[in-house]
């Protein structure tokens, strides 16, 4: 799959991402890797509900950013990430 963009404004200012989404591996559980000007900054993994949660955050990115970016990221696979959000309600 190819890398995708997206863009993060916060308190004015503006943040560009680039995020790759890998298949699983059993020595790199994390699914979503997220770059910043070329740069690692951040991965997630979904939960056991599909839920992304952070996995590593190398670049020390805010944690309101990283839940932003989340929000983000399951929002732009809706088809196969918070599924189980219907069964929920």
């Amino acid at each position: 799959m190819d890398n995708y963009p997206i863009t993060i404004s916060l308190d004015k200012e503006v943040h560009h991402f680039e995020v790759g989404e890998y298949a699983d591996q059993e020595d790199d559980k994390c699914k979503f890797k997220v770059y910043e000007n070329g740069v690692y900054v951040a991965s997630f993994t979904p939960d056991n509900h599909d839920f992304l949660q952070i996995c590593q955050n190398p670049g020390e990115v805010a944690q309101e950013i990283l839940h932003l970016l989340a929000d983000k990221i399951e929002a732009h696979h809706s088809h196969g990430i918070n599924n189980n959000i219907k069964n929920l309600k």
